[in-house]
């Protein structure tokens, strides 16, 4: 026998003891600790001791060992037990005192006493190790919870997997969807068949006899060098964005496609694959056999390109596609400068250009990156083993004639100075009055330099205050040469070597090494005066990374753009073309007043040839080709050029020569507005649509590409080419890199919708066009070290366009793109949710009457109507950012985080008394959702198509077939209620407020909230709006207990509280009930304030600086001025106490009074006498 059991013996003597053990239950096992609750079966819950609880209330440490002596039921031992030791009689010493005897009537009164303790405190034990349990197990319920609904959906769509699995749908066809919707948004499954029905129904294609107002746009022909990268991704994602709303909203929308040859670039990467695979050089395979490797390249990757296009979403007009070297194009590039160079605008002319060594052809500026050294720096430069050295300023003298002295010069280039053909001087510097007209002798071939007087050119305070003068390899100096009838020298040959004219001591040498040699020869003649480092800039070919040289070469063909650049300057200034960003204007102006005539010939093999030829006739001595400029003619063909030269020598036998030049790939494209609409040929399309209306680009072509558009629609074409250009930013890395080959940060858009992993990132570098020390750097792939996960279509294009918001670079950072694809399956939810709620009978109205719905469906829908607007206003103002934005908030935190959990409720309650409710919160669901995808379908096509072909169509209504041809939503004024708006920012603001104090709080058990509200209006909106906050939204998530309190400032403020300030009229207020310490609490308030008050005097004291009124922009003065508002706002409203009512300061010493009181009252429990 256990001592319980002789202890109750003892108690209750031999015969009440059998009678007890008669009546009670036979012995069974303990139950262990975890299901020792109160609902084991006729077993009294042992209360956690205090030791083996945590101050959150959960249990802690192992449980007690079980017991092998029986228990028994109806029989509460402690209880018993703490009976017994109350009648002991005080014992002194070691001597025991003797066991008090009780009759039977006592002894049951003593039963009946003990048997209502017992029940008293099994029902306080129970209520306490019941909110322990609770609080142990609240986590892991709300994830069993989400588990469980999980696994239930997931085992339906196992049980039923054919009625969720979308069927082969046709090329072609419409798709097929599943009856129902899968659990989970897959992109890849979403994403299948619809383009290939878009464009098989015509949706894409424009008509030019329509009479709806036109919107046009010309999408930038991509170059065919490979695949798209994401910036054409940001292009394609802006473009087809304006061109579905543009089309939704009643427009004979055109978006025209196209690829551009891009002469240079592709004859590089073609060059680059012929000796990775062949070891050969174009020239090793002649000029036909290479345009045939070309062409087929162009095969290779057009369809590439193509492929790319249409996994974007592009909704371009195929019919209409156009390649830059097709037979349309190519006559309009014959034709186009067949008229320039009849106008007088196009002539032939030995002029400056820039000049690839390793190319061995003129390139265009938009080719050269110009890099900016501080100091001495060591490149690397193509065809040199070793680093050349850069950023040094090297001084040297040249003797003058008559042995007057010398005179010293500087240069960073001075290989050049074997091209040098004069000195220039300042006319009003003194130090070289008695020079002027003299004449220096060249060290190396004794050439005579005069020294000229040149005030453009030269800064007496810099330097020596003499220049050197190079005509034939410099901007400037060519310049001077013209001014002053100087002498042009060109010292190199096409690959950069030292030619003749340099002087046999330094011919055939590289560039670079001359440099070298050259400063030794100088210092041999005692006439090298030093070196220093010096800040420069080099421009450095963006295809071969080799310096660009400046040079004279033989005769160029150029275009004179002096008028044209003067039209278009009028153009934007007068407003007839709008640049979106604005302050792009300025660049503009500033790069047209300065233009220089046009080279737009290039000394390379694929292209358009230029269409002159040079007359040889059987007479002539000379029979170099092109030598006489006036034996060239310009014609569309070889046959009327032969008419011409018949004409222009009558009787005589001539030869007639192709220029071998082709033109420069900006020629054609500064045609392609024109040239795809069947210009020269007077077409439907260009009656309909030139001009344009918006050109969308990126700012780093606004001067080689539009501006030359512009220059070439006006003159040609007698109107402007469009009437809007929007400047995307410059996408880039995360770091904020420009993405190129050689830092191994490019990406493919299909990488990013796809998914690709780190291996096969590395593997297509692998097999890509880069040179092996490319290779080697585009390995480090740190930044990818799982791969790229997959994102989708929708999720890229809105997350790019969401980008927009960077005026200049976008820093790009694929977690942004995952993170929009999470929010597509949020999407995707809310239309799963709502299915299930409309149910499959559920027919859409007509109309919706608004005047009878419940507040929350008045909101939704006004808040829907202001999104509307924001959004339309937004596109029409071309800010992208701005759109996405709005639409976002709308979906996340109005519908979602709002509208859906308020509305849950009239659907999982029964009473009649929510059937109206119901009703109207269905048929507002089912409007907010199916406006809400049109709103949303310009940036996410693919997903708002599924969606939307998902949800009940209207019985009495003709809905479109697509949602791309529906028409896109417009303010209904019916359903704006401003006041209503108001209202719900109040109470979202009293939520927010109220979730901040519970993060603050950090703890889960229900704890009181109240609101003080200092007027009328704020109360009886909290007030109308009370099941609102606490139910449907605070209920789950804020642990507010029972309904939010409202106060009035007469009423006594709550003790020990967390504050929060919603707005002047409106303070909340959380029960802290010992959750977190509140001197800390007052420190954290009080250290925001301080922050507050920094930033504060920050701007008070930038807005008042000098100077500050009269330089900054006023729209940088608005918004300063509205921060500055803001924060003293912020301060104002902090003015108020932390916490009211009792002394914080003794908080912590309450908590403690009230432990002891609750312990000195558990301890009277148990040494409490029993009455008999």
């Amino acid at each position: 026998m256990g001592e319980p059991a002789q202890m109750l013996q003892r108690l209750a003597g031999p015969a009440n003891f059998r009678g007890l053990v008669a009546n009670s239950n036979t012995r069974r096992p303990r139950w262990p600790l975890a299901e020792r609750t109160a609902n084991s079966p006729s077993l009294s819950p042992r209360p956690a001791t205090p030791e083996l609880l945590s101050p959150g209330g959960r249990i802690r440490g192992p449980p007690p060992a079980p017991s092998t002596q029986p228990e028994y039921r109806d029989i509460h031992w402690v209880s018993l037990y703490q009976i017994h030791l109350s009648n002991q009689p005080e014992v002194h010493g070691p001597e025991k005192a003797p066991e008090k005897q009780l009759d039977e009537k006592t002894l049951e009164r003593k039963l009946r006493k003990n048997q209502k303790a017992k029940e008293k405190e099994e029902k306080r034990l129970k209520a306490k190790q019941k909110e322990a349990a609770m609080l142990q197990a609240q986590p892991a319920l709300d994830v069993l919870k989400k588990v469980e609904k999980k696994h239930r959906g997931k085992a339906v769509e196992d049980e039923n997997p054919e009625d969720f699995i979308d069927q082969d749908t046709p090329n072609g066809q419409k798709k097929l969807l599943a009856p129902l919707m899968a659990n989970q948004y897959c992109p890849s499954t979403v994403e299948k068949s619809w383009y290939a029905w878009w464009e098989s129904s015509g949706y894409f294609r424009a008509d030019s006899a329509s009479t709806k107002p036109p919107f046009v746009i010309v999408m930038p022909p991509p170059n065919v060098t490979g695949a798209l990268h994401i910036g054409h991704a940001l292009t394609v994602a802006i473009e087809d964005a304006m061109i579905r709303w543009r089309r939704m909203s009643g427009y004979n929308a055109l978006w025209v496609p196209g690829v551009d040859h891009a002469g240079i670039a592709t004859q590089v990467v073609v060059e680059k694959k012929l000796m990775r695979e062949r070891n050969l050089t174009r020239h090793e395979i002649g000029p036909d056999n290479f345009v045939c490797e070309v062409l087929k390249w162009k095969e290779r990757y057009g369809g590439t390109i193509l492929n790319q296009l249409h996994r974007l979403g592009a909704s371009l007009d195929w019919s209409r596609e156009a390649f830059t070297m097709d037979e349309q194009r190519s006559n309009a590039v014959t034709e186009a400068f067949v008229r320039l160079h009849k106008e007088g605008l196009i002539y032939r002319d030995n002029r400056l250009v820039n000049w690839d060594c390793t190319l061995l052809t003129s390139i265009s500026e938009i080719e050269v990156d110009h890099i900016d050294l501080k100091e001495e720096t060591m490149l690397k430069i193509p065809g040199y083993a070793t680093p050349v050295q850069f950023g040094v300023l090297i001084s040297f003298a040249y003797p003058l004639e008559e042995g007057l002295g010398e005179i010293v010069v500087a240069t960073t280039r001075i290989e050049t100075m074997l091209g040098d053909t004069a000195i220039a001087v300042h006319p009003e510097d003194k130090r070289y009055m008695h020079l002027h007209g003299r004449y220096a002798v060249h060290p190396f071939n004794g050439r005579k330099l005069k020294i000229i007087c040149d005030a453009e050119i030269v800064d007496p305070s810099f330097g020596t205050g003499a220049v050197k003068i190079a005509p034939a390899h410099d901007p400037n100096d060519f310049e001077v040469g013209r001014r002053n009838n100087l002498q042009f020298i060109n010292i190199l040959t096409d690959d950069g070597k030292i030619n003749s004219n340099g002087g046999a001591q330094f011919e055939g040498m590289p560039r670079f090494t001359a440099r070298i040699c050259i400063i030794e020869a100088l210092k041999a003649k005692g006439l090298y005066k030093g070196a220093k480092n010096t800040e420069t800039s080099l421009g450095i070919c963006s295809r071969t990374n080799d310096i660009v040289e400046p040079m004279i070469k033989y005769p160029q063909w150029f275009v004179n753009c002096n008028t044209m650049a003067k039209v278009a300057l009028d153009a934007v200034r007068s407003k007839k073309i709008e640049i979106i960003p604005p302050q792009y204007e300025q660049d503009w102006y500033r790069w047209l007043e300065n233009i220089r005539d046009w080279c737009v010939s290039r000394q390379h093999w694929w292209g358009h040839r230029v269409p002159a030829w040079y007359v040889t006739l059987e007479d002539d001595q000379e029979k170099t080709l092109g030598s006489d400029n006036d034996r060239w003619i310009v014609a569309k063909s070889e046959s009327a050029a032969s008419v011409e030269a018949q004409k222009s020598y009558p009787g005589q036998k001539f030869i007639l020569n192709q220029d071998p030049d082709v033109l420069d790939t900006w020629f054609s494209s500064a045609l392609f507005p024109l040239a795809v609409l069947g210009w020269p040929d007077d077409t439907a399309d260009l009656r309909s649509f030139y001009p344009t209306s918006v050109l969308e680009t990126g700012l780093d072509i606004l001067f080689c590409w539009v501006a030359r558009m512009v220059m070439m629609g006006t003159q040609l074409g007698g109107d402007v080419p469009f009437q809007k250009v929007y400047l995307h930013p410059i996408v880039c890395d995360t770091h904020g890199r420009k993405m190129c080959k050689s830092l191994g940060n490019v990406i493919d858009p299909l990488e990013v919708i796809n998914g690709m992993t780190l291996e096969g990132l590395v593997k297509r570098l692998e097999e890509g066009n880069l040179d092996p020390d490319e290779l080697n750097l585009e390995r480090k792939l740190k930044d990818y070290p799982d791969g790229i996960a997959e994102c989708g279509t929708d999720a890229l294009r809105f997350a790019l366009i969401s980008y927009t918001s960077q005026s200049v670079r976008i820093n790009l950072d694929i977690k942004r793109v995952v993170g929009y694809r999470q929010w597509c399956n949020k999407l995707w939810n809310a239309i799963r949710f709502a299915m299930g709620k409309l149910g499959v009978h559920y027919s859409p109205p007509v109309t919706v009457g608004v005047s009878i719905m419940p507040p929350i469906c008045k909101w939704i829908l006004s808040a829907l109507n202001k999104a509307t607007g924001k959004t339309v206003t937004s596109l029409e103002a071309y800010k992208f950012s701005d759109a996405t934005s709005a639409i976002y908030s709308w979906w996340q935190y109005q519908l979602c985080d709002v509208f859906i959990e308020a509305i849950k409720p009239y659907f999982f309650n029964e009473p009649q008394e929510f059937e109206s409710a119901r009703v109207a919160s269905r048929d507002t669901l089912w409007v907010c959702l199916e406006t809400g995808l049109r709103l949303l379908h310009p940036f996410m096509p693919y997903i708002t198509e599924e969606l939307w072909q998902h949800l009940p169509q209207p019985k009495y209504s003709c809905r479109q077939d697509s949602i791309m041809i529906s028409e896109y939503p417009s303010l209904v004024e019916e359903w704006t209620n401003d006041n209503l708006e108001n209202e719900m920012d109040i109470v979202l603001d009293t939520v927010n407020k109220i979730r901040s104090l519970k993060t603050r709080t950090e703890r889960k058990e229900r704890r009181p909230a109240f609101a003080l509200c200092r007027s009328q209006d704020v109360t009886a909106t909290i007030q109308c709006h009370q099941s609102l906050i606490v139910y449907n939204v605070l209920e789950n998530q804020a642990k507010v207990k029972g309904i939010i309190q409202i106060l009035t400032e007469n009423d006594e403020t709550p003790a020990d509280c967390a504050i929060a300030v919603v707005n002047k009229d409106l303070s909340v207020y959380l029960k802290l009930q010992g959750a977190i310490n509140a001197e800390a609490e007052r420190e954290k308030l009080r250290k925001k304030r301080d922050g507050i008050q920094k930033l504060h005097h920050a701007v008070t004291h930038m807005m008042d600086a000098s100077g500050y009124r009269e330089k900054a922009p006023q729209s940088v003065q608005e918004g300063d001025m509205r921060k500055h508002t803001a924060l003293l706002r912020e301060l104002e409203l902090g003015d108020k106490p932390i916490f009211k009512g009792r002394d914080i300061m003794k908080h912590e010493e309450n908590q403690k009074l009230l432990g002891a009181r609750m312990k000195l009252k558990k301890n009277s429990l148990l040494t409490t006498r029993s009455v008999g």
